[in-house]
């Protein structure tokens, strides 16, 4: 139904576009092959003219909504048409200085390994075209560091599809505590690249209040769930700021753990103190911020909290419910 509709909605477009005066209703549903269709009673169609004038009337809205200017015209006789001329449905042309081109030439590469890889590709011939000449390499004096976005999680694509569309989803969700995933129901709000992992930040209607979501940690498939949004979108959403501040980043006080010797790499590049112990033990001094003891459970049997004993109980309790399932 929905291929129907949206090639339907082509056609109209198409006729009202490529007509060279203002074109009936009575013109338009003999023109369009789908109206013609509708009207036939052995082809399903209900044959009235205000099953047909719904149809249009509803058609026509949504590409006023897509953007598409349509005028209406009464000729002499008091016969209303419809007419979409191209001049005001043209866009100005998009002029581009060389650094402007260049730094949207760089963004475009940026997605080759993203699902967004061939838009990407194409955006660039695009912008070529636009005033990036094919001599001009946005690389050029740092050919040895070429940025990649990478995203392997499959949550990936329907969530950014969300956040543009502005739909609810849902999904199953295992926190670093969590033995089992549990549904959770968000308003996704904005996708953000931090360390490697994708993170997002939305509405979480369950809870109430804002949360992030690490993707990686989504399982099974994001499904939608409605349209509109409850909750109000920020202006800014901060999800580096608050993903920075659960590692530990804004940390103003400090946390001594005990590591295995060769294990949990991401907590040594932290350490401002790292001093070996024997016996295959290491002693590490790291920043503590809101969310360390969940990122500590995520290490298992490789860590073992030494101070303050408040992130160590933290850590227990995690581990005991994961015990638990």
């Amino acid at each position: 139904m929905a291929i129907a509709k949206a090639e339907r909605l082509m056609n109209l477009a198409l006729c009202l576009l490529g007509a060279r005066r203002p074109l009936s209703k009575r013109e338009l549903r003999d023109s369009i092959e789908a109206y013609v269709e509708a009207a036939r009673p052995e082809k399903g169609g209900s044959g009235s003219d205000d099953s047909f004038n719904r149809m249009f009337e509803r058609d026509k809205d949504d590409l006023r909504e897509l953007g598409l200017v349509i005028e209406t015209v009464e000729n002499l006789d008091g016969e209303v048409g419809y007419l979409a001329r191209r001049d005001s449905n043209r866009l100005p042309p998009i002029t581009l200085d060389a650094e402007e081109a260049a730094a949207l030439g760089l963004a475009a590469k940026v997605w080759q390994q993203a699902r967004l890889a061939g838009a990407a590709s194409g955006a660039l011939q695009k912008l070529r075209a636009a005033g990036l000449p094919e001599e001009v390499d946005p690389y050029e004096g740092h050919a040895a560091l070429e940025p990649r976005i990478p995203v392997h999680e499959a949550a990936f694509e329907p969530l950014m599809l969300a956040c543009r569309d502005r739909r609810p989803v849902l999904f199953d969700y295992r926190k670093a505590s969590a033995a089992h995933p549990e549904p959770r129901h968000v308003e996704p709000w904005a996708l953000e690249c931090w360390r490697g992992h994708w993170y997002l930040a939305g509405f979480d209607r369950d809870r109430g209040a804002e949360r992030v979501f690490r993707l990686s940690r989504i399982t099974g498939r994001v499904r939608s769930r409605g349209t509109g949004f409850t909750a109000p979108v920020p202006d800014v959403v901060t999800v580096r700021e608050t993903v920075a501040g659960w590692a530990g980043e804004t940390a103003d006080r400090s946390a001594l753990i005990r590591l295995r010797s060769g294990a949990g790499y991401p907590l040594r590049a932290k350490a401002a103190k790292v001093r070996e112990l024997g016996d295959g033990w290491d002693e590490l001094e790291i920043p503590y911020g809101h969310g360390l003891d969940a990122w500590l459970v995520e290490f298992g049997p490789d860590v073992v909290v030494v101070e303050p004993a408040e992130l160590r109980a933290d850590v227990v309790d995690r581990l005991r419910a994961v015990a638990k399932g």
